[in-house]
């Protein structure tokens, strides 16, 4: 079988992350991959270094993964679907929604595999998670909260923390409840002297009436990337780093709900550490992309639920710019900057 010739945009840390899985996945040829900086080039050596996109293009690519700068990616992704390029862009798909709108028109005009690398769909302790929710482990969901921390990234200079690292959490929380984001309130702060936001604290609510609430920032010495889920039955919590997932099981009944709501307090139960099998998320990604555009079942993050992250991260830009809270229409066309009503009262929603 012939095998498909891939080529690489950008060579930073993520790049080059790309370049070592696409060079050992099978049925994928690595044939070329552009950088404009040259240490980024010399970096990967295993990497054949072309000039510029259209050299890369003149190669006679199938598939291509963007990992160049946000600001970046518009231009790039129309150009490769112009071109008939299946693409896969590293998350987020662009800097605001307009933009991201556009690539995943482009793509779908096309016919093309177009698909966002949102990695963290690919962790085995958060597929694991989303799996035992499926089967109703924790009963209803109540609320899902996140934190994600580290040290500052060097490699981050076009977008802030909230496009850059907490549409990972906006992407998860949608894709583990299988809902999507009614409403956003939001505080950041810029202790770098940055143009962008270094940290950002949300809370939102879900169309379902879930609770949601994310802790971002990359100012921490401390690396932290936690997905907690609590439930009628307990709490279901993922360490992405780690790669482990634990069920904190509620115990006795201690306070009966009223009859018309069947919920009832509990005191500390079991815990129960699940077994999670290892597996890098990356290569389990760029397996999935590859199978789409073979015309295989796969499962990809598409341009279109790439454009929906994107929608809920502008509004939390817009609701901390406005210290109000902004509300999602359920067509997703809300503009970030358009005063939003406020939380709904303690009514849970309608999914």
């Amino acid at each position: 079988m012939t095998r498909l010739r891939a080529g690489l945009v950008g060579l930073g840390t993520m790049g080059r992350q790309h370049a070592r899985v696409l060079g050992d996945l099978s049925g994928v040829e690595l044939v070329g991959a552009i950088d404009p900086d040259s240490r980024a080039r010399s970096a990967a050596r295993s990497v054949s270094a072309v000039a510029d996109l259209d050299e890369l293009l003149a190669l006679g690519i199938d598939v291509c993964v963007v990992a160049a700068p946000t600001l970046m990616h518009a231009d790039i992704g129309l150009r490769l679907a112009d071109a008939g390029v299946h693409t896969l862009i590293e998350k987020p798909l662009a800097p605001d929604p307009a933009s991201a709108r556009l690539l995943a028109q482009a793509f779908d005009d096309r016919r093309l595999v177009g698909c966002v690398g949102h990695i963290e769909r690919y962790s085995p302790a958060l597929r694991a998670l989303r799996a035992r929710l499926g089967q109703g482990e924790l009963g209803p969901v109540f609320q899902i909260a996140t934190r994600r921390q580290g040290p500052f990234p060097a490699r981050i200079r076009d977008v802030g923390v909230v496009m850059d690292l907490a549409t990972h959490d906006i992407d998860v929380t949608q894709w583990v409840t299988g809902s999507r984001y009614l409403s956003v309130s939001a505080f950041t702060g810029r202790p770098s002297g940055g143009p962008y936001e270094d940290l950002v604290s949300v809370s939102g609510m879900l169309r379902d009436g879930t609770i949601t609430s994310h802790l971002v920032n990359w100012l921490s010495p401390m690396k932290e990337r936690i997905v907690t889920v609590t439930g009628e039955r307990g709490c279901l919590v993922a360490d992405t780093l780690a790669t482990e997932l634990w069920f904190h099981r509620n115990g006795a009944v201690t306070a009966p709900g009223p009859p018309s709501r069947p919920f009832h307090g509990a005191s500390e139960g079991d815990l129960i550490r699940y077994a999670v099998a290892r597996r890098e998320p990356l290569a389990a990604e760029l397996e999935n992309f590859r199978d789409a555009v073979l015309g295989k079942p796969a499962d990809v993050v598409t341009m279109r639920q790439g454009v929906e992250t994107i929608e809920v991260a502008a509004a939390v830009l817009a609701a901390s710019r406005d210290c109000s809270a902004v509300r999602l229409a359920a067509d997703r066309t809300v503009p970030a900057d358009v005063p939003a009503p406020a939380l709904p009262d303690g009514r849970r929603a309608a999914r």
